[in-house]
């Protein structure tokens, strides 16, 4: 079956998408590394084939046109598989021989990498991780962009449409400073414990604060106003005595007993949340993601939360 040729080639279809995004056909230029006469020149071929005008442009702005807008997502994905069929090919012969673009979330990476990247190194000899650190809004749409490759993520937050491997659950646990009566007990947190209980979490944008909010708010417990940017300030705050927190079960060892924690875990339904490594469904390379999402889950630490109350080193 003989198939008509295309009338455009994808590297029309980047200079679109690198207009859309600069809204300069100048800047669009030095980002494709070419004269802005030839993209000019292939933009112009391109509205020729495609029978449509992508953008207007006067001497101060570049605009997408209606059509071009449809042009401009329809080209993201056909580049965004484009990448996927290239990055299948290179990685054919050995998928866990290169850079692999990893995201994590900032209440997962200080305690998590410090024990996968090793596994992963001596699991994959020939494997480069890359991380990047961000919050999961950021990740998801990297991931989406084909910027990442994969992420670790909490499957409670919006994630949108991915695939996934578990690596391990998470449970919170209850934080307070040495000398608040909610530490002092034995028993598991009953959620009624916490009703009027002052309670300090993270700030927006954060999946673990919603994770965290939702069990707060049906404990009918009080958020105070001051909201900290990592776990390591929000555990300060808490072993002044300002109010008590959740902590995920990961942090514990390194925040709770550096800042002279008291934690309790939750009596059942319990709160917590399930670590995760995502990617785009329908990834080139899922096998080899869910090796290495393997790995990570044999590395993990503090596979079990505390059955009792643990009481942390009095900070100094």
């Amino acid at each position: 079956m003989q198939r008509a040729p295309h009338p455009f080639s994808l590297r029309q279809l980047q200079y679109v998408v690198a207009v859309a995004d600069a809204l300069s056909f100048r800047k669009a230029a030095e980002l494709c590394h070419v004269s802005q006469p030839s993209l000019s020149a292939q933009l112009a071929l391109l509205e020729d084939a495609l029978g449509v005008r992508l953008f207007e442009r006067d001497r101060r702005r570049v605009l997408a046109t209606a059509a071009g807008k449809e042009v401009v997502e329809r080209a993201r994905r056909l580049l965004l598989d484009a990448d996927d069929l290239s990055a299948a090919a290179r990685r054919a012969a050995d998928p866990l021989d290169g850079t692999l673009r990893l995201g994590v979330i900032p209440t997962v990476s200080p305690y998590l990498l410090p024990h996968v990247t090793p596994a992963l190194r001596a699991g994959f000899p020939k494997l480069t991780a890359v991380w990047i650190e961000d919050k999961t809004e950021v990740l998801v749409a990297s991931l989406e962009a084909g910027t990442l490759d994969a992420a670790l993520l909490a499957l409670e937050a919006e994630l949108g449409d991915v695939e996934h491997e578990v690596v391990a659950n998470d449970p919170f646990l209850l934080a307070t400073s040495a000398g608040d009566p909610l530490g002092q007990r034995t028993s598991a947190v009953e959620r009624t414990e916490l009703r009027d209980a002052d309670v300090l979490l993270l700030d927006d944008g954060h999946c673990f604060r919603e994770q965290a909010l939702a069990y707060c708010s049906r404990a009918k417990a009080r958020e105070l106003e001051f909201r900290a940017t990592s776990l390591a300030t929000l555990t300060q705050m808490v072993a002044s005595g300002l109010g008590v927190t959740l902590l995920p079960a990961l942090a514990v060892p390194a925040e709770a007993e550096r800042a002279g924690l008291h934690v309790r875990p939750f009596a059942d339904p319990s709160p917590g949340r399930t670590i995760a490594l995502v990617w785009r469904r329908r990834s080139p390379i899922a096998s080899a993601l869910r090796k290495v999402a393997a790995t990570m889950r044999a590395a993990y630490p503090n596979k079990q939360a505390p059955a009792a109350p643990r009481r942390g080193k009095r900070a100094k």
